[in-house]
């Protein structure tokens, strides 16, 4: 069961109480600058890993300003549609309400959880700031690699976006990318149990995804079949969104 720390009592609650029970998963955004991009991350990867667990989700996007750039900005980083917020009204909110805000944030959240994202820091700022880093060290760089920097760090810890982060995103997505497309000629092998209890131990844990991220490191460098790890790379990939299996079948 997914458990997720709520920002106004410190306490940890169930994401989603009512099994199989609507969960309305809502992200506030003001505006549009690095935190903002964060807090569109964090409320994607909060609908993937409920969906993940068997629940339906209803996602809402509150934006006050810039309201275009910032959905644009969210397809960019492989965010998926979220509903207008400030249209669809609250008629259909299910069992259970999560509003993703930055910490600080005055949005209000009067009927449900309040999940709190810390700031981006550092000399990356904004959409255009971040994928414009990234273009300066390779080419024709992807908004996947600014998606992974900002999964790689815990959301309650401030995210430093530097070029050193972004470098080492990069050279991570590349490498996985080419690990899975070979290991997917490969006969194709389960999901070892105890593996993917590990995945869901560290995303069920207030959404650690730099836990999850551990985990692939691990199996990277196992003994494991390579259709066990292309499988397993696969899965988490579901919560990730980094598609790592793009590759297959473009490396001889």
């Amino acid at each position: 069961m997914l458990r997720i720390i709520d920002a106004r009592t410190g306490e940890p609650v169930e994401a989603a109480p009512a099994r199989r029970g609507l969960t309305r998963v809502e992200a506030h955004v003001p505006g549009l600058d690095g935190t903002a991009l964060r807090v569109l991350l964090v409320a994607d990867t909060l609908v993937r890993a409920l969906e993940l667990g068997g629940t339906p989700v209803w996602a809402l996007l509150d934006s006050a300003q810039r309201r275009s750039e910032v959905r644009a900005a969210a397809t960019a980083l492989g965010v998926r549609p979220f509903e207008d917020g400030r249209e669809a009204g609250r008629g259909l909110g299910g069992a259970q309400a999560v509003h993703v805000v930055a910490e600080d944030s005055a949005a209000p959240d009067p009927d449900g959880i309040r999940l709190a994202v810390a700031a981006v820091e550092g000399p990356v700022e904004g959409v255009a700031g971040a994928v414009g880093a990234v273009d300066r060290l390779v080419e024709g760089a992807e908004p996947d690699v600014l998606r992974l920097a900002l999964l790689s760090q815990r959301r309650g810890q401030p995210a430093r976006l530097d070029e050193a982060a972004l470098q080492d995103a990069h050279d991570t997505l590349v490498r996985w990318r080419r690990a899975v497309a070979g290991w997917a000629r490969e006969p194709s092998r389960p999901v070892p149990d105890e593996v993917r209890g590990e995945l869901r131990t560290a995303w069920e844990d207030d959404l650690d995804v730099p836990g999850v991220l551990r985990v692939l490191r691990s199996v990277e460098t196992s003994d494991l079949p390579a259709g066990a790890r292309f499988e397993t790379y696969a899965y988490a990939d579901r919560l990730l969104g980094l598609e790592l299996t793009r590759d297959i079948g473009a490396f001889a």
